[in-house]
């Protein structure tokens, strides 16, 4: 048995053998800081005789089998051991003493240095569950809920269901009713002094042909937003709840099915791993998604982008449950998909599938070409292969390829088939199979061979114009296809639409699109025969496919001398697109790319674009190439292209607090040094807003650069004027950041310290600073010793902080021939398969680097 790292067979043999009813959950939340009682009553019904075990990670626990006690040596590895079950009803009584989770993971608890007040929440994807109440902790055996906690009696306590308090002793008492069918992993506990606000949305449910009849017309929806007291005011409520209501008209509009769950809750919660969690009607947020300093546009977009995404899985995912955790992808993608398609057209956001194109497209390319690639259907054989796959895979390829679908059978048969595939499956599980077959009725297509080519492949395919051209117009023209790479060099059938551009009054603009079906190694495409050639040829305009967009020298050319001159945002992307993934892939020059950066930056009008190009930038100047040149030129001409859009962009734009923010996080030059000061002297360039956020970055700047004398002094001045939880974030950050060996060697020591294990957020911003611009000096003494460490590590360390600190401080500072060598001497031996993956993909980022610095510094 193992419980831990639950395997699919398990998980299978498990369900062919019980089904389970009802929990009933009581939690004593006034027991201290370290830990908290558990009592769990799991009433199940045995339909197979035979030996089983239910999931338990608690420090101790005991257990009674329909009122006899049960006799066990407790292990969380194992479970509590349910043995000689025959056919029947069953109740088990579990009571546990169970310590409270500071990595994010289980029951969550966290203090608040602005004013010392306690927060609790719970996250239990992927099957955490386990760390709160005793319970079989698998997707597919849902069941109704009973969940009751005493706490002290100022704390709100919020969970799945609407909860009632009454006074006990000086506690709090409160309860609620989870009536409908859940999986574990998507049960939710908060409790503490949250601030609240809240709101209805009232809306009409769009009945379509796949509607079951049951449904309302008329749709009501109480609506909560909480967060922590000493960040209320700055809580854009009203902004929230506006986007949340857009998502729910869109939503009702198109889905066929009301929104299930009563109300729903959104809470802002501290020290979260991940973005958010669509935990039903409770859903989480990382509090870094409430603003205290000034943020440009696109922080707004991408927490509108979450907001909707989280609400999606109240229909694709909460209501329809994937069977195992082979469906994540789908999960995953199908959120993404609908978050980018209801932002776009719901929301002020109008430009979402730009960002779409330019950020989730760019997070899958790089994954799929990493060795660790994997089909979007990917074999999840136990729960740490799961956890692995939270990947741009899983997201935003697996959602490029649903847009890829919704262009192929046409948006009305897409959305038809979701419809049929919610209303057959509401409160139940289902797999993949279960969707396409309900595509393919929508539709009348055959879909199973476009899901064996886009579903069970990796890699990607390149689409490239081939033509020629007499008299100013074409007289052939077709679109070649490469085979997908990494892979087996697989062929696909892609919806594209083909975009012909031209120069007009010194505007490029579209002049001719043709869409069409592409299949094999060459397509014709004889409608183009005869036009006017064009100046700019995008052979995956609108962006409907998934693949490297190739560019002809000529398209090229034009690109590099007018990017700035495309009118509309998503032609102008796809170009950037193009140009970053030819550096990556080593057919442009990093310095190169830089320049580009440099000519089109300031034109560019979509903020996530522009922030998204700057950070590549950065990482053409940092990973990709030639330090000759760096040393000698290109650091500095990076700095001062961020400098000067500073200063030159509108003042008081987000565009010129995205050029401050991103020059915060390159090695500065004399000139960026002088600014920095400046910015800590309160005499910022006109229209930037000096706040505390970006007082820290300065700060961190300098430090970093050796131009603090007292760097311990200025933190703790700084501190000072900002006490604020995100003040002590940055704190941790800026003193990492301090460039001695010696500090350095204290930080990756207190990282790496099992005995004291730090907190999620501690962990995340110390290796911020550790690895501060400029660092890779004061880093190479920890090139051996990073693989000595990492399999103890990787063991003892919880998985979600093994995974980010054994990423986080991996050698990537070591671009070097030897640097590839120890990681190939380590990936030699034996190691279990998730550290294997976090040491291949480093490797395979240090060799691109390597190669890409040759590729500059040639002639």
């Amino acid at each position: 048995m193992t419980s831990i790292n639950l395997t699919r067979a398990e998980a299978q043999e498990r369900s062919a053998m019980l089904r389970t009813q009802h929990y009933d959950i009581t939690l004593d939340l006034t027991q201290g800081e370290e830990s908290f009682g558990s009592r769990t009553v799991v009433k199940f019904e045995v339909t197979q005789a035979g030996d089983t075990f239910i999931d338990l990670r608690a420090s101790e626990a005991t257990a009674a089998l329909n009122g006899a006690e049960l006799q066990f040596s407790y292990d969380p590895e194992t479970g509590i051991p349910l043995t000689g079950l025959t056919p029947g009803e069953y109740e088990l009584v579990v009571d546990a003493t169970i310590p409270y989770s500071h990595t994010g993971q289980g029951l969550h608890r966290f203090t608040d240095p602005a004013d010392g007040k306690p927060y609790l929440y719970t996250q239990f994807e992927t099957a955490d569950a386990k760390r709160m109440f005793a319970c079989f902790d698998q997707p597919d055996l849902k069941a109704t809920y009973s969940i009751s906690a005493l706490t002290p009696a100022d704390w709100k306590f919020i969970t799945n269901a609407a909860a009632t308090s009454s006074v006990e002793g000086g506690y709090l008492h409160h309860t609620a009713e989870v009536d409908y069918l859940l999986s574990t992993y998507l049960v939710a506990v908060c409790a503490g002094p949250y601030f609240e606000v809240r709101d209805v949305w009232r809306g009409q449910l769009t009945h379509h042909p796949e509607t079951p009849g049951d449904q309302p017309h008329e749709v009501e929806i109480p609506m909560a937003i909480y967060c922590r007291e000493s960040i209320a005011e700055s809580l854009d409520a009203d902004r929230l709840f506006t986007e949340t209501k857009q998502g729910f008209d869109w939503y009702h509009r198109n889905f066929g099915y009301a929104y299930p769950f009563g109300k729903y809750d959104q809470l802002f919660v501290p020290e979260f791993n991940m973005g958010a969690m669509e935990n039903a009607g409770c859903v989480t947020f990382r509090d870094e998604y409430v603003f205290t300093s000034k943020v440009t546009r696109y922080r707004y977009e991408r927490r509108c982008d979450t907001v909707l995404h989280e609400m999606a899985h109240m229909w694709f995912g909460d209501l329809v449950t994937m069977q195992w955790w082979d469906d994540l992808w789908l999960n995953e993608s199908f959120a993404t998909w609908s978050a980018a398609i209801s932002q776009a057209e719901e929301t002020e956001y109008d430009t979402a599938w730009v960002t779409f194109a330019n950020v989730e497209k760019s997070w899958a390319y790089q994954q799929d070409m990493l060795p660790s690639t994997h089909p979007i259907t990917a074999d999840a054989t136990d729960i740490e292969t799961v956890e692995q796959n939270f990947d741009g895979i899983t997201y935003a390829k697996g959602s490029s390829v649903l847009k890829q679908l919704q262009a192929y059978v046409g948006r009305e048969a897409f959305l038809a088939g979701v419809r049929r595939h919610f209303a057959r499956h509401a409160f139940g599980n289902a797999t993949f199979d279960d969707l396409l077959g309900a595509f393919a009725e929508a539709s009348g297509r055959d879909l199973s061979g476009w899901a064996d080519q886009w579903l069970k492949t990796t890699g990607v395919n390149r689409l490239s114009p081939q033509f020629s051209v007499e008299n100013g117009k074409y007289t052939s023209f077709a679109i070649t296809q490469s085979g997908a790479q990494p892979g087996a060099g697989e062929l696909r059938t892609h919806r594209i639409a083909v975009g012909l551009y031209k120069l007009v009054d010194d505007q490029v603009v579209r002049v001719h699109r043709e869409e069409l079906d592409v299949a094999g190694e060459l397509t014709e495409v004889a409608n183009l025969i005869g036009k006017e050639a064009a100046d700019l040829v995008l052979v995956n305009d609108d962006d409907l496919t998934y693949c490297i967009l190739g560019l002809d020298p000529a398209s090229l050319d034009f690109v590099v001398e007018n990017i700035g001159r495309i009118a509309d945002p998503m032609p102008r992307t796809l170009c950037w697109s193009a140009a970053w993934e030819m550096t990556r892939a080593g057919e442009m020059k990093a310095r190169d790319f830089v320049a580009l950066v440099g000519a089109g930056a300031l034109a560019e009008t979509e903020i996530a674009v522009l922030e998204r190009v700057l950070l590549q930038a950065t990482t053409a100047v940092s990973a990709y190439a030639d330090p000759v040149w760096v040393d000698a030129t290109g650091r500095d001409m990076l700095a001062d292209i961020l400098l000067d859009g500073v200063e030159n962009a509108e003042p008081g734009s987000d565009f010129q607090l995205a050029f401050a923010q991103a020059l915060a996080k390159v090695r500065p030059n004399a000139r960026a040094i002088s600014y920095f000061e400046s910015i800590l002297a309160g005499q910022a360039p006109a229209g930037l807003v000096v706040d505390a956020d970006l007082r820290w970055w300065a700060l961190t700047a300098l430090i970093a650069a050796g131009e603090i004398a007292n760097p311990a002094e200025a933190i703790a001045a700084e501190q000072q004027r900002d006490p604020s939880a995100a003040g002590q974030n940055s704190a941790w950050r800026a003193t990492a950041a301090i460039k001695t060996e010696e500090n350095k060697a204290s930080v990756f020591a207190e990282l790496t310290d099992l005995s004291k294990p730090l907190s999620n957020l501690a962990t995340r911003h110390k290796i911020e600073g550790l690895n501060f611009a400029g660092a890779a000096d004061s880093l190479q003494q920890f090139n051996e010793r990073y693989f000595a460490l990492a399999d103890k590590f990787w063991a003892q360390a919880s998985s979600e902080v093994a995974l980010a600190t054994l990423n986080g401080i991996f050698p990537s500072w070591d671009i070097s021939e030897e640097g590839l060598q120890r990681a190939d001497d380590f990936l030699a031996s034996d190691h279990v398969s998730g550290l294997v993956r976090v040491v291949s993909e480093n490797r395979d980022r240090i060799a691109r680097a390597l190669r890409n610095r040759k590729i500059d510094a040639a002639g």
